[in-house]
């Protein structure tokens, strides 16, 4: 296994069990090394620290263990074994009513660069690194292994996660099985999952205990489910018993999931409707017709030097929101980008609650779910925060 030298000094936070290695941080490394390849981390003093797959940029590191052990199907396999454990610790893995849970959250579970969402009997493998790339082949066997009959069928989807400049010629397609069959259930609902074509792994698993909070909300509400994707939202929201539901997104494939997965749990129902818009344009048109709105936009901000203006962006949306909310009604608001703190989005959302002249109590401050687990060590992973807001 070849070899990267720390700077003096720069092996501290990996002793913190941090599983990030920056660039920055290298003094030298033995010629050679091909990106994805697994590397063993050595300090000044040529003591090791672990190994991990090297990557060319910011993050050079990503550390698979701080040990010394093998890199091999045994190695996977423990990893997924243990990863599949605390979800059914948990209650989400094995749950008669919920067949749809994220097995593998990259650092969360100690392994970086690597997803893996499961949708019935299908597995969703997403990589994030050139490492776990490489490696695809041996996790999907030892994937299937591990799950013991509870996933037939992998599918690889990582042609837009890995870096274009690494020329890796990846496809998405089937490592182990195929199948046609797209439906998978969340709660008792029933939704279809878009894996070839859909953002992401086809859905958007993190919000499942937010939207199972909504419909405890939205009995005689009429809802308005913003950036609504593939509508996960708007149908809990008809199961809550709400009077009508409206659906907006500028995606019109959004649409035409979001049409889909209501009429897969709710045939012939009037109280739905679909609108293929742009949200800000929608807002400033739709007039105080809604009781409930549910504003779960993408990420405003991909790195740190778009923090600014996506702070902005969501004191506009919610502002908006919140000034054409009828009085007494509720918004769920959220932000999934990782630059975005907690303290950042609480401001953007009390100076959008100080222009709309509205006075707005917090009922319930939302989170990423157990199945998308934050590493103690690895503060970064904390990205989906959420308000439930009361609108006098």
């Amino acid at each position: 296994m070849k070899k990267i030298y720390l700077k003096r000094g720069k092996e501290e936070s990996l002793k913190r069990y941090h599983p990030w290695v920056f660039s920055g941080a290298i003094a030298r490394m033995d010629e050679g090394i091909e990106e994805g390849e697994i590397v063993e981390v050595v300090t000044s003093d040529n003591d090791s620290v672990g190994c991990g797959h090297y990557q060319i940029g910011s993050i050079a590191v990503r550390m698979l263990s701080f040990n010394d052990e093998i890199i091999n199907k045994d190695f996977w396999k423990k990893k997924l074994f243990t990863a599949l454990q605390m979800r059914i610790s948990a209650g989400i893995a094995d749950n008669s009513s919920n067949n749809t849970y994220r097995l593998v959250h990259g650092e969360g579970d100690n392994l970086p660069g690597l997803v893996i969402d499961c949708y019935g009997k299908t597995a969703v493998m997403q990589a994030h690194s050139v490492g776990m790339h490489m490696e695809r082949e041996i996790i999907a066997d030892a994937l299937v292994e591990v799950m013991g009959g509870r996933i037939e069928n992998v599918y690889y989807k990582s042609e837009t996660t890995l870096p274009y400049k690494a020329d890796l010629g990846q496809e998405n397609g089937f490592l182990f099985g195929g199948t046609e069959e797209d439906v998978a259930v969340e709660n008792g609902l029933r939704f279809h999952v878009d894996w070839l074509r859909g953002q992401k792994t086809g859905f958007f698993v993190d919000q499942r205990e937010n939207r199972a909070l909504l419909e405890s909300y939205s009995k005689g509400k009429r809802v308005l489910n913003m950036f609504c994707y593939t509508g996960g939202f708007s149908f809990y929201a008809m199961r809550g018993g709400a009077t009508i539901v409206h659906s907006v997104d500028s995606s019109a494939k959004a649409i035409e999931l979001t049409s889909q997965n209501v009429e897969l749990n709710f045939p012939n129902d009037k109280r739905h409707q679909a609108f293929c818009e742009d949200a800000f344009k929608y807002l400033a048109q739709a007039g105080g017709n809604y009781d409930l709105i549910i504003l779960d936009p993408p990420a405003f901000a991909k790195h740190r030097g778009a923090l600014r203006n996506a702070l902005k962006g969501y004191t506009r949306l919610n502002a908006k929101a919140m000034e054409m909310i009828q009085p007494g009604g509720i918004i769920f608001t959220f932000s999934c980008s990782q630059v975005v703190t907690k303290e950042n989005f609480r401001n953007a959302v009390f100076t959008a609650a100080t222009q709309a002249h509205r006075r707005v109590r917090i009922l319930h401050q939302l989170h990423q779910p157990a199945d998308h687990p934050i590493n103690i060590y690895h503060p970064e992973g904390e990205y989906l925060k959420g308000l439930v807001l009361y609108v006098e």
